[in-house]
């Protein structure tokens, strides 16, 4: 078995036959995740050798290889290119956030799959098709080696990478459990954001499972025909559909729904979006995210000033919800939302 592959309490019930005491369990697996521990300690203080010879017959240290790492000269943000235990290279990129003297930390962006079966027309990880998903350790060590690389904690993580999450579902979430776990990343349950284009059985799951982690829903468009032409998984999960799940899901949680609008110049900047927007989420809680299009091949554009200008006053006279711009960065390194390609 891997460890990183699973949680401490499924490595202690893999084990049980042992009986391991749980604190060398969590200390296994917390020199795995954490410490980036390469393989288990040839001794343990008042656990015998025979005990360790039989956990290190059963157990192994999984580790992605690093390809290559390049760092944004204008931003900071850096992205790490992987190959893991299977076909294909993914990435990850580290966000900074060190305007704040003394909390300086990180948050990973991680990616679930290599390639993705969506096919958004605006996202180069979508005009890959889908190869492969990425097992629970992949995800995780992204992470790891990501905080082994850096000067400051990662007190975050992402799951807006590579790949649709709610399509790799289990280990998405078996990822997220390492990451919080206190003998795993010790990242808060708030400080992980799961993002989905709109998988209704994945949001529904995830609402029925109660899970502490944050969703991010990719709208783009309020429009069901003019979301179909960017957003092809509109035609399986229509809006009435994901909006339903979208009010399960805070019915159930109490608290406001982040919808994700990847502005697209001249597509979805208009009164009338702003104005369906208002009608689908009359009476619902939201927090808009309103992320620039990334698009290197020059299909999409990202709006002018007065386009963007324009569209953020018909959003404020028509939509009674907070709205922020996103900062997408790492452009220049191809690290920003929507430019992953594993490249």
């Amino acid at each position: 078995m891997l460890l990183k592959d699973l949680t401490s309490d499924e490595l202690a019930t893999a084990l049980a036959d042992l009986a391991p005491p749980q604190r060398l369990v969590r200390q296994l697996h917390s020199s795995a995740v954490r410490r980036n521990a390469t393989e288990l300690p040839a001794e343990v203080p008042t656990v015998s050798w025979r005990l360790l010879d039989q956990i290190r017959e059963r157990v192994a240290i999984p580790r992605l290889k690093l390809v290559n790492k390049v760092v944004s000269p204008q931003d900071g943000f850096a992205k790490y290119l992987f190959e893991g235990d299977g076909p294909g290279r993914f990435e990850a990129v580290r966000i900074p956030l060190l305007h704040r003297p003394g909390d300086e930390k990180y948050v990973v962006c991680v990616s679930s799959q290599i390639g993705c079966a969506m096919g958004c027309t605006f996202c180069a990880t979508g005009r890959m098709g889908f190869q492969r998903n990425l097992a629970t350790w992949e995800i995780v060590d992204q992470v790891t080696q990501v905080q082994a690389d850096s000067p400051h904690p990662v007190r975050g993580v992402v799951f807006m990478g590579m790949g649709e999450p709610m399509l790799n579902y289990d280990r998405v979430i078996r990822a997220a459990r390492i990451f919080s776990e206190p003998c795993g990343m010790q990242i808060s349950g708030k400080a992980i954001t799961i993002s989905t284009v709109g998988i209704v059985p994945g949001i529904r799951r995830f609402t029925e499972e109660g899970h502490p982690y944050r969703l991010i829903v990719s709208l783009t468009s309020a429009r069901s025909e003019e979301r179909a032409k960017v957003l092809p998984v509109e035609k399986t999960y229509p809006l009435p559909e994901l909006m339903a799940a979208v009010r399960e899901h805070h019915a159930a949680t109490n608290k406001r729904v982040t919808l994700a609008w990847t502005v697209l110049g001249g597509i979805n900047t208009s009164r009338e979006e702003a104005k369906a927007l208002a009608e689908l989420t009359r009476d619902l809680p939201i927090l808009l995210d309103l992320i620039d299009v990334n698009d290197p091949t020059g299909e999409y554009r990202r709006p002018s000033g007065e386009e963007a200008n324009a569209f953020r006053d018909a959003l404020r006279e028509e939509l009674a919800a907070p709205v922020q711009r996103r900062y997408s960065g790492g452009q220049d390194i191809h690290g920003a939302c929507g430019m992953l390609a594993a490249t």
